[in-house]
């Protein structure tokens, strides 16, 4: 790849929204190919009612995904250096990815697209979908970090109860032992809190330039 392209990938890396965007255009036919070629060669029976032009878009997308996981680690992992192209880099990743998933059978559980609907509102509905899902796994990781800094223990503990797991308030009650007024409440205040991270991150200009963003704190005991 030339090194134009890998100043691409490394501005990807860094979460500026053009690269991940250009990544993207150039990157999702030879994923497509790749993921087209495993589900031939497996003999996949699909799910019920799904075409396979739907089973390769969702595989192109967990592809993705896992190229942008964990700060992008796959990503950094390509050296052109030792010899390889990013598209032969990426065809081994997207094979690898699309056998895990045949072999295991597990797909993510794209519920929310793995994030807060509180989140999820903070990225532009117009991006393309996959640029979308990133982006919004990007947001909400921010979110989180920000959140486990800033709220107290009982705080996170209620986060991740109420809106992550999405527990049933009485089953918070019970664990928690706490009365249900107080557990609605630290539910309004969570939802505005991760509402006001969400904004506040968007505002400084987005995921990609979140780590310049000021903290504030965020959301003390009700």
């Amino acid at each position: 790849m030339t090194a134009e392209g890998s100043d691409i990938v490394a501005r990807a890396i860094a979460r500026k929204p053009d690269a991940i965007r250009a990544l993207i255009r150039i990157l999702t036919p030879v994923i497509q190919i790749r993921v087209a070629r495993a589900l031939q060669r497996s003999h996949t029976v699909r799910s019920q009612g799904r075409s396979p032009a739907q089973d390769v878009e969702d595989l192109t997308q967990e592809v993705f995904l896992a190229l942008f996981d964990d700060d992008s680690r796959a990503l950094r992992a390509w050296d052109p250096a030792r010899g390889s192209t990013l598209t032969s880099f990426v065809s081994l990743v997207a094979e690898h990815q699309v056998a895990s998933i045949l072999r295991s059978g597990k797909r993510r559980p794209w519920r929310h697209e793995d994030t807060s609907d509180e989140v999820l509102e903070f990225v532009p509905a117009e991006r393309p979908g996959t640029e979308r899902r990133i982006a919004s796994r990007q947001l909400y990781a921010l979110v989180v970090e920000r959140l486990r800094s800033e709220l107290s223990p009982r705080g996170l503990e209620l986060f991740y109860a109420l809106m992550v797991d999405e527990e049933p308030v009485d089953a918070v009650c019970a664990r928690l032992s706490m009365t249900a007024d107080a557990v609605y409440a630290w539910r309004s205040r969570l939802a505005k809190t991760v509402r006001a991270v969400a904004a506040e991150i968007e505002s400084v200009g987005g995921v990609s330039e979140a780590a310049a963003s000021p903290r504030r704190k965020a959301g003390g005991s009700p």
